[in-house]
């Protein structure tokens, strides 16, 4: 059963078509990864996806329900959160106060109110703790390092209870020892039912985490299937080695 599909999407900006009739489905339950070389339109995807682009043509469902063009917001009430390449956390807050601002979901006005219940508060905690940086949460979130502050966006998402999970490069930049942490959690939060769907550059990363893997280049799918398939077909291999 698919939880997400995005079906003959196209997106240009200018002259340039990022995305051309570009369709995907994600079965619920799975680790499904996106790749393809710079420019092949995976961030474009996704933005169309959660609604900070507008696609020109194509419709979008989430969980049985359209949202197509939805704000933002919407898409994320619906149970679907996403990081991004450039991590949106708030620097000047302490990592606990961005636990804060996501719990409450209005923005940095939460932080004029308390915490709503004490449960809200341990559930950051445990999250924090289960993305593993709770040693930091009285810090501010701007003396993180890169790969803490993606482990923090992390747990700023998982407050919300997703259905599913968008990740963006979540392996760029991030140490080794970090980046296996952060695989651990994804598989951990797999088994207990959440979907994922990641745009990933580091091969080795997404070859070893996803059940499935789509392909674009220049805006349209591909290649589709599991990994050891996906790595051998002439078609992927055009595509990066050929340009």
């Amino acid at each position: 059963m698919s939880i997400l599909e995005a079906r003959h999407i196209s997106k240009a900006f200018g002259g340039i078509q990022a995305l051309d009739t570009c369709s995907i489905s994600v079965e619920q339950g799975e680790i499904m990864g996106l790749i393809g070389p710079n420019g092949s339109g995976k961030t474009t995807l996704f933005n169309v996806i959660t609604g900070y682009e507008p696609a020109d043509k194509g419709e979008v469902h989430f969980n049985g329900t359209s949202i197509t063009s939805a704000r933002p917001d919407h898409v994320f009430s619906l149970g679907l959160g996403r990081t991004f390449q450039l991590t949106r956390i708030f620097s000047r807050l302490t990592v606990l106060e961005n636990m804060h601002v996501a719990a409450q979901r209005r923005g940095s006005r939460a932080l004029l109110s308390r915490w709503s219940s004490r449960h809200e508060q341990k559930r950051a905690l445990e999250l924090l703790d289960f993305v593993g940086i709770t040693q930091h949460k009285n810090e501010l979130a701007g003396s993180l390092s890169y790969g803490q502050k993606k482990l923090l966006e992390f747990a700023f998402i998982l407050i919300a209870e997703p259905k599913m999970i968008l990740l963006d490069e979540p392996a760029g930049g991030i140490n080794p020892t970090l980046l296996n942490h952060l695989s651990e959690r994804i598989c951990e939060l797999n088994k207990r039912g959440v979907t994922f769907l990641l745009v990933e550059h580091n091969m080795e990363f997404v070859m070893g985490l996803c059940d499935r893997i789509t392909v674009l280049h220049r805006g349209a799918k591909i290649a589709e299937g599991a990994p050891e398939d996906v790595r051998k077909d002439p078609l992927v291999l055009e595509a990066y080695l050929g340009g």
